[in-house]
């Protein structure tokens, strides 16, 4: 039975691809390379994606001159990507980037119902690790440089894409911080598009929101530690290290960092005021007028992603304490994971965390890895405009919202180097989030080549002017 099922499904996606326009089929072509080409931390390679992208792009008429190649660092050599630029008309006006990381999550095909490195199209879906995060845009953005190179007119606009590793797993190695770093001006532009604008669809992949990314809170992680001088577990003494600790997570989870809105989450909840209206829409609207607001807080706060737009988070996650059963413990420490609010700096958060577990004798140590902490890009006419105009066109009906993310992507590096980054939209995802990072990660067929259309038309119009 099974085998009769994946065969008709196969039969269902062959199908399907029958009936796409020759530039689609050329897309999914693409599209399917990059996804089978593994590119996980433990045993794919980026740099043989890249490769292989680099392939199709001088196939399309891209010189050796056009297109960069790297590898990672000497000791994963796999964790490369690739710098290509399609030059513009008018060397005076700034390029733009479009950046896309292709390595994913880890993927066991022992937990998967379908191989996850392997693109199968199945009841109105494309199944496989990558196929939301991140090789949809990244096919998306390669196929729009194929496109307009095969075009042979050239746009006001120099276009660079920017195909790199180590999203998933910057601890090992980061090509979109490398770049910023070591080669600047490869992908140096006046603004970058990226992952991060994704929607809201229902379970059968269709958009009921649109998102545009403009700004994303900021990754870091701290340790609050106690010490003591411990003993024998007969003899407690008042001075315990655990009990002063948990004191101070208690305290500090107790706290509620201030209420702040970028131009994106204040456009958001304008909008979204009008959408619930009500007493919620009410309770925005009071927020947006006096952010101090404690009884309207109270009430946009009841939702999760809203308590988490609004400000500076940070939580307990794990916990370290003792060295024996019998002994009083010498070291307690937790780890206390913080998404920052764009803007917020490293000293600005660890004082106020500081000043929430209110206590001197714990000891509040910097994760080693800082993470950039850049101001959010502005929302401008130009930026959004655009953006809001041919949603219209690609997908009549429905909403376009700015909006801040409370994740964070490799945008953070390019913004904190003097490039604005977007999260452009298009892409949607239902109440799984599309299975991103989990089993059966998939992304909506339909969805897919739509947001390529609108993704091709946004670009086209950001370079003509």
């Amino acid at each position: 039975m099974r085998t009769l099922f994946l065969a008709a499904a196969l039969l269902s996606g062959t199908a399907a691809s029958a009936q796409l326009r020759p530039d689609q089929a050329a897309f999914r072509g693409l599209y399917k390379e990059l996804i089978e080409t593994n590119t996980t931390v433990s045993a794919g390679s980026c740099t043989l994606a890249a490769e292989r992208m680099a392939t199709r792009l001088k196939a399309a008429g891209f010189g050796d001159a056009d297109i960069k190649l790297f590898n990672g660092p000497m000791d994963r050599p796999q964790d490369g990507g690739l710098v290509a630029t399609l030059a513009g008309k008018d060397a005076k006006s700034k390029a733009i980037l479009l950046l896309a990381h292709i390595d994913v999550v880890e993927a066991k095909r022992a937990d998967w119902e379908r191989d996850p490195f392997t693109l199968i199209e199945e009841g109105g879906w494309f199944y496989g690790r990558g196929t939301s995060d991140d090789k949809a845009q990244a096919a998306i953005f390669t196929d729009t440089l194929i496109r307009l190179k095969a075009a042979g007119k050239p746009l006001k606009r120099t276009l660079k894409l920017a195909l790199t590793c180590g999203e998933e797993s910057p601890a090992v190695f980061n090509g979109a911080e490398w770049l910023v770093k070591e080669h600047k001006d490869w992908i140096d532009a006046e603004f970058a598009l990226n992952e991060g604008g994704i929607g809201v669809s229902d379970d059968k992949g269709n958009p009921l929101k649109l998102a545009f990314q403009a700004g994303e809170k900021v990754y870091q992680d701290f340790r609050l530690e106690a010490r003591n001088p411990g003993g024998h577990s007969s003899q407690p003494r008042p001075d315990n290290a655990i009990y002063q600790l948990t004191a101070g997570l208690n305290r500090l989870a107790a706290t509620e960092f201030p209420v702040q809105f970028t131009d994106a989450s204040r456009a958001y909840f304008t909008a979204m005021a009008s959408q619930m209206g009500g007493e919620v829409g009410a309770a925005m609207l009071a927020m947006l007028a006096n952010p101090a607001d404690a009884a309207a807080n109270a009430i946009v706060s009841r939702d999760p992603n809203w308590h988490s737009m609004l400000r500076t988070t940070c939580v307990a996650t794990r916990l370290d304490a003792g060295h024996a059963n019998n002994a009083l413990a010498q070291r307690a420490s937790a780890n206390i994971n913080c998404r920052m609010f764009p803007g917020d700096s490293l000293e600005k958060v660890r004082g106020q965390i500081i000043a929430a577990v209110a206590d001197p004798g714990l000891m509040l140590i910097t994760d080693a890895e800082v993470s950039p902490t850049p101001p959010p890009p502005p929302l401008t006419p130009a930026i959004y405009d655009p953006a809001v105009a041919l949603a219209k066109k690609h997908f009549p009906g429905v909403p376009l919202l700015p909006t801040m993310v409370t994740g964070a992507t490799d945008g953070r590096f390019l913004s904190a180097g003097g490039i604005p980054t977007y999260g452009v939209p298009g892409m949607v995802a239902d109440k799984t989030l599309n299975n991103v990072h989990g089993l059966n990660e998939r992304i909506s067929v339909t969805n897919l080549y739509t947001t390529r259309d609108y993704l091709f038309d946004l670009i086209n119009a950001y370079a003509a002017n």
